[in-house]
């Protein structure tokens, strides 16, 4: 696996772990932040679904769940050559640390460098729009999220 075709990122959360970990596996509290609609079964085999955008269906299993420490699926998107469902893997670890949770992340698999960009600037994306939520905050709409009727 080359290294250029790793996302790696870390982000300190004013949040305990165990709010982070929910935002991350139930259906309901990670739509505050991304996505939606969601469909997660949050135990090693689950399903991880998750429609992105409104047009971008995220979809892979839970490979390891380790409640408010760490989580690990397999990701792809539906309907894409490039990056199909299952196809990459999503590593979370949330370390607790004095005044929230660090969050370290590592998404693995992707195929060219074109697509750990997109995924980097994804990522980046999400986790300012899941330190807002962690913290109480609203992050409001997501601007990448299609609207009813567009």
């Amino acid at each position: 696996m080359q290294e250029a075709l790793i996302v790696r990122r870390e982000q300190h959360i004013p949040a305990p772990p165990a709010s982070v970990f929910a935002l991350l596996t139930d259906p309901e509290r990670i739509l505050r932040w991304m996505g939606t609609a969601a469909q997660l079964e949050p135990q090693p085999g689950g399903l991880y679904l998750l429609n992105v955008t409104g047009a971008q269906v995220a979809r892979g299993a839970f490979r390891e769940v380790v409640p408010v420490h760490r989580l690990a699926y397999s990701f792809g998107w539906e309907d894409h050559e490039e990056v199909p469902p299952g196809s990459g893997l999503v590593e979370i670890d949330l370390i607790d640390r004095e005044g929230g949770t660090l969050v370290r992340m590592t998404h693995s698999g992707l195929p060219n460098a074109e697509q750990t960009a997109a995924h980097a600037k994804g990522w980046e994306h999400y986790f300012g729009r899941l330190a807002v939520a962690a913290s109480g905050g609203d992050p409001g709409p997501d601007p990448g999220a299609l609207r009813p009727g567009a």
